[in-house]
């Protein structure tokens, strides 16, 4: 399947939290992280043109493909809902997007963020309709969606395009079978319709690294790896998953990843094991499951930094610490409140996680505005 796709190794480098210097991208911090991803044997790209405000595309052209052979890396991109309103439109866009990345085809072009509303947006601007001809003329590669939605929703979607070559799921053992998520049950629906898997979240927007030390303490016992380590094995650990992906922020982080992802073993039984217990302790913490995506904060009228205001209640309520509050103060100083909320449902429209953002802005604001 990989050799098929070109693809070296079933670990991919997700260009969603790219390191930030000076209001932009650190494009010479970008430089070591990729090359060094390059160097260790992966050659697996994403992107999107909403990442970074369309900052991440133009770094990926400054870092990888003005600097690399175009036959060494994989890229792929999406067509987001939010740049097209008819099929006329999807075409320049698309043409921007190969431009941004300095690329004359993507290799994998995904119908981003699928979920029932987006879909029959897309249905009605032809925009499956629109790729496929792109692919027809050698533009995309590979065809494929990214999706957020129940599992009857997705296997709606690849009844009626079969032509769909690869699904990208949210997949990680948090959720696994949380009941607003379905990972396990979206995943079945891509083996019914043998559609190799490629895995975002992982870790859950970093909340499966920054464990509670009750969680942090069963892999500890294990007597080696990171939470990181177990986290995107586990994803890995699934017959047809094509690639995990990993949002890396620092040359560190792409350094650990690529270290256990070279010689790449599943969990055994007593890992898994272990992992059974991780997702217990975090389900008894009561934290809100958010992925920090930010898909919610461009539309807020009152620009409220929602996802950090999560992370400062997730803290709080995990790890009982006082710096919880004073990262609310600092996410509120130039921004809302949560209490600034006038519940106009944007954020909770454009959530892939299906949170109810605005009931849990009043539990931020009644924690932190006492």
């Amino acid at each position: 399947m990989k050799q098929y796709f070109n693809i070296k190794k079933n670990f991919g480098f997700g260009c969603m939290r790219l390191p930030e210097k000076g209001g932009g991208i650190d494009i010479e911090q970008c430089k070591l992280m990729f090359d060094k991803f390059l160097e260790e044997g992966f050659n697996y790209f994403d992107t999107a043109h909403g990442y970074h405000d369309g900052k991440s595309e133009t770094a990926i052209r400054q870092c990888l493909t003005s600097r690399h052979p175009r036959e060494s890396y994989v890229l792929t991109n999406k067509l987001t809902e939010p740049y097209f309103n008819k099929r006329e439109d999807i075409r320049p866009f698309f043409e921007s997007q190969l431009e941004a990345c300095g690329v004359d085809y993507f290799d994998f072009y995904l119908m981003h963020a699928q979920d029932k509303r987006i879909f029959q947006k897309f249905k009605r601007c032809q925009a499956y309709e629109e790729a496929l001809a792109l692919k027809e003329e050698g533009k995309i590669k590979h065809f494929g969606i990214s999706f957020h939605d129940k599992a009857s929703v997705l296997e709606e979607i690849l009844t009626q395009y079969p032509q769909i070559e690869v699904v990208q799921i949210q997949f990680n053992y948090v959720d696994y079978d949380d009941a607003s998520v379905e990972s396990r049950k979206c995943y079945e629906v891509c083996r019914k319709f043998g559609k190799p898997v490629i895995v975002m979240e992982p870790v859950k927007g970093g909340s499966l690294v920054n464990l509670p030390e009750e969680a942090k303490k069963v892999f500890d016992d294990l007597g080696g790896g990171s939470p990181a380590s177990y986290a995107i094995r586990f994803a890995a650990s699934f017959d047809g998953i094509m690639m995990v992906l990993s949002g890396m922020s620092n040359l560190a982080m792409v350094e650990e990843n690529t270290s256990f992802m070279k010689n790449f073993k599943p969990l055994d039984e007593r890992e898994m094991e272990a992992v059974g217990k991780v997702r217990s302790i975090f389900r008894a913490q009561n934290l809100i499951p958010c992925t920090a995506c930010h898909y919610c904060t461009s539309g807020c009228p009152k620009h409220i930094l929602i996802p950090d205001l999560f992370a400062c209640l997730n803290a709080m309520r995990a790890f009982k610490t006082w710096n919880a509050s004073y990262y609310y103060s600092v996410h509120t100083t130039d921004h809302g409140k949560a209490s600034d909320c006038i519940k106009c449902g944007k954020c909770e429209a454009a959530c892939p996680q299906h949170l109810p953002i605005r009931d849990l802005l009043v539990d931020v604001a009644k924690e932190f505005e006492r």
